[in-house]
């Protein structure tokens, strides 16, 4: 199923979660209808208006939120004050604000580990899980990712981010990587946010897309994406555990249901962390797109997106 067209938000929100952050949202689609609450990916990744094409814009009332210090929230690329607990807490402030009972909560990537942290800790007010390419914060992904593994996929690329870090520090990049992206100049800061961003842009699709790596070298949209996200891979997503996430997902969404969506090629994310999430879900729809990487506007996954939002609406 192709993308709904393009759909015009009808309404935008801030709400003070606390004295510091300014939490942005939006709603589109049908004010009457089912709530679907979008999660985007980083964090700091924030939004994008294409992400309101997911859902049938006739059917969904579909609320979209930019995380604390990305998107329109403020103050920009904040990071005190900016952990997943915070972040579940934010979501549930609004929740209740809209006075929704119960939403459908979609997610990829990081959108999908806030997505598993939210209905964990508010299973009740969960309808149904979409997720895409998941991502459960453990130090095997973190590794994996920003140390070693997809650097040998991917070397060129590989080369142009270890450049940022001294040789003796370029053993734990993510701690090099955090001392540049809290130094106190912001050329630095700046330079490292735009070379930990492209990084990621660069090796999300199946085939490299030029623009999205150009995207990506945007200072306003690098500084909030490479900051957030090193800050919270430095602390493991304040997670208790590092397997925490998959216990208790085991735990406590076994009636929940979910359709998890992976690209087979999808090394920022690789199939390996979704598999052994199904194998804890048995219940759950599993899905692979056998010609896509990470990215959730690869044709596959996007498809297999909508197929999965129209799927879910059986479950009202």
């Amino acid at each position: 199923m192709d993308l709904y067209p393009p759909v015009e938000a009808y309404s935008e929100e801030f709400i003070q979660v606390s004295k510091l952050h300014n939490v942005h949202f939006e709603q589109a689609g049908n004010p009457d209808g089912k709530p679907v609450l979008f999660l985007h990916g980083g964090p700091g990744g924030g939004l994008d208006p294409i992400y309101r094409q997911f859902f049938d814009p006739s059917f969904y009332r579909i609320i979209l939120v930019n995380q604390r210090g990305c998107g329109k929230s403020t103050p920009h690329a904040e990071l005190q004050e900016n952990t997943t607990w915070e972040l579940v807490n934010d979501l549930e402030k609004i929740r209740l604000h809209l006075n929704i009972q119960k939403w459908m909560v979609f997610g990829g990537s990081w959108g999908s580990t806030l997505a598993l942290s939210y209905a964990i800790k508010h299973t009740d007010h969960v309808q149904s899980l979409v997720l895409r390419g998941i991502f459960l914060c453990r130090k095997k992904e973190i590794h994996w990712f920003y140390q070693d593994g997809c650097s040998k996929i991917y070397p060129d690329l590989w080369k142009k981010y270890i450049e940022q870090v001294p040789i003796e520090k370029r053993k734990d990049m993510v701690k090099a990587y955090y001392e540049l992206l809290t130094h106190e100049d912001e050329k630095i800061r700046l330079q490292a946010a735009i070379a930990w961003s492209t990084w990621e842009a660069g090796t999300s699709k199946l085939i490299i897309d030029p623009n999205a790596i150009t995207d990506f070298e945007d200072p306003h949209l690098a500084l909030a994406f490479a900051r957030i996200e090193c800050h919270y891979f430095i602390n493991q997503a304040f997670m208790p555990a590092d397997d925490w996430l998959m216990q208790q997902s085991e735990k406590n969404l076994a009636d929940v249901p979910t359709t998890i969506i992976q690209g087979r090629y999808d090394v920022v994310c690789p199939a390996e962390t979704s598999w052994e999430l199904k194998e804890a879900l048995p219940h759950c729809k599993y899905i692979i797109c056998q010609d896509c990487g990470h990215s959730s506007l690869e044709k596959g996954i996007s498809s297999a997106l909508v197929t999965a939002t129209e799927e879910m609406k059986e479950t009202w």
